[in-house]
């Protein structure tokens, strides 16, 4: 228990009497100072207790006393101490009424009773709190680390945390979301605060921030040793921590950081083993690699999965953050569900095997949702950290190089059409045609087409109309001259025009493909 005024009013050697503000005794001292300056405040801190013998006031001066006292309020002081029998052989009036205007305490201190007693009283008495604070916080602490070994873990540290202080706890992974809360009304309390997450993991770690609301008082913390905050810590109380709450906060912190880095560390090393798995894999050693996979990957092999690809929106961006947090996304995603992931960090891309129609693949389809609704109100250069997300169609381990392909091939078409994310098979259940829309493919189209466009700009005939009429006929002469409003002999000299033009035969089947795609990419949009 902190000490109070009551607890001095108490202590039977001191003998105090209570002669204003006897409805704020319970209010904490910090600490109990002397002086007799005419005005103190400039070294008052707030929650002092000050006691003075009046040497240089005029305490019979109510004028003079209302304004002592209410500046001693403003600035925080608790209480006032008035010896009597030194200058003055009682209690002045005009203080006491002061005093009682403001609802200060005021309180008599007897003439045997020397201020160097109530200084020494107090300073016991805050060792005494300090004491036991130190001792519930090393019990806290024994208690905390027993949790954090225990089966449950970080769990059964939240509770055990909520319970010394009194309120309640949540730990947030590296997305912001929600891991676990105790008690476990504390979810919902604690997924409100996502964005106040969000935004202290922006912040180098360590990181903390306060935020309140009319339903609590909220601590954050942020987790790990590097710049980057592994997660957070959430801790909701009533009121400010005590001394020894805080000590159970900081025990929590530290032993969360622990069991954060630790897991760092165990997840590297799965990603230097999933990058072996996924190298097997790719060089067609199927067997070899769900024998090394174990137990690990082994669930995600022995059944479809995808294979996604990302790389920064930007060619030439060096590895940004935002392939880090796509695959924090992913591996938060997948950890709430159960879900096996393999992630391969690469310099300048991400590649990562998931599920087919897991959490992990939905979060990618997410990232793409949102990064395209953000375009849609902000469109121009990409963001630094923005992405471009190529995915695979289904496969099993046997096909994995196929479905690394694909992948690859689905990321370049993302690139080349300025999208968040493609999937390979809507490239398959597609159209060629969108392909076309390529700088290089346009360049050749108006290389091919120059020539008769050129002619046909000088007046002598519409040579490019008439090709495109006559190719989207199949070489039909009677239908694609009804189709232009000529005569098909008409027809056959432009075809005759073209073929001299370009130097080209149209019974060739290569040219007349050729042709024909160069007329569609100049008339598909950019």
């Amino acid at each position: 228990m902190p000490l109070t005024l009551a607890s001095l009013v108490q202590h039977s050697a001191l003998k105090l009497s209570v002669r204003a503000g006897e409805g704020r005794l319970d209010t904490p001292v910090r600490w109990a100072h002397v002086s007799e300056l005419a005005d103190p405040v400039p070294y008052m801190e707030g929650g002092e207790l000050l006691l003075i013998t009046a040497m240089k006031l005029d305490a019979e001066d109510p004028e003079e006393m209302r304004r002592y006292v209410r500046r001693l309020a403003a600035a925080g002081v608790v209480g006032i101490g008035f010896a009597v029998g030194v200058n003055y052989d009682a209690v002045p009036e005009a203080l006491v009424e002061a005093a009682r205007a403001e609802d200060l305490p005021l309180l008599e201190v007897p003439r045997r009773t020397p201020f160097l007693a109530i200084s020494k009283a107090v300073s016991a008495a805050l060792a005494a709190d300090q004491y036991r604070a130190v001792t519930a916080g090393f019990e806290a602490q024994r208690e905390l680390t027993r949790a954090a070994l225990s089966v449950d873990g970080p769990a059964e540290l939240l509770t055990k945390l909520a319970a010394h202080v009194h309120g309640w706890a949540a730990l947030y992974d590296t997305s912001g979301a929600v891991v676990a809360a105790a008690p476990d009304w504390a979810a919902r309390r604690a997924a409100r605060l996502t964005p106040d997450v969000e935004r202290l993991r922006e912040r180098p770690a360590p990181a903390s921030a306060v935020v309140g609301g009319s339903e609590d008082r909220v601590e954050l913390q942020s987790l790990g040793t590097g710049r980057r905050a592994r997660g957070a810590l959430a801790v909701g109380t009533g009121a400010p921590l005590g001394t020894a709450e805080r000590y159970a906060v900081h025990s929590a912190v530290a032993l969360l950081t622990l069991t954060t880095e630790r897991s760092r560390s165990l997840h590297d090393a799965e990603s230097r083993l999933g990058a072996a798995v996924l190298r097997m894999l790719l060089a067609g050693q199927a067997d070899h690699a769900q024998d090394v996979a174990g137990d690990l990957y082994g669930a995600l092999l022995d059944a479809p999965f995808r294979i996604v690809v990302a790389e920064p929106a930007l060619a030439g961006t060096a590895q940004p953050q935002g392939l880090a947090q796509l695959a924090d996304s992913l591996e938060s995603a997948a950890a709430r569900t159960g879900e096996t992931l393999l992630v391969v960090p690469e310099p300048g891309r991400l590649v990562v095997l998931a599920a087919d129609g897991g959490s992990a693949v939905q979060a990618c389809a997410e990232y793409a949702e949102s990064l395209e609704s953000r375009r849609g109100r902000d469109a121009g250069e990409p963001e630094p950290d923005e992405l471009v997300i190529g995915l695979s169609a289904p496969a099993l381990a046997s096909a994995v190089a196929a479905a690394f392909k694909q992948a690859d091939q689905a990321l370049a078409v993302a690139r080349r059409r300025g999208r968040p994310m493609v999937e390979h098979e809507e490239l398959a259940a597609g159209s060629v045609l969108p392909l076309l829309a390529d700088d290089a493919v346009r360049a050749f189209a108006d290389g091919t087409l120059r020539a008769l466009r050129e002619h046909d700009e000088k007046g002598r005939g519409d040579l490019v109309a008439s090709l495109q009429a006559w190719l989207s006929r199949h070489g039909q002469w009677d239908a694609a001259a009804a189709d232009l409003g000529v005569h098909r002999h008409t027809l056959r000299y432009r075809m005759r025009r073209v073929e001299e033009i370009l130097g080209r035969s149209l019974d060739d089947p290569d040219v007349r493909m050729e042709l024909w795609l160069a007329l569609k990419a100049t008339s598909t949009p950019a």
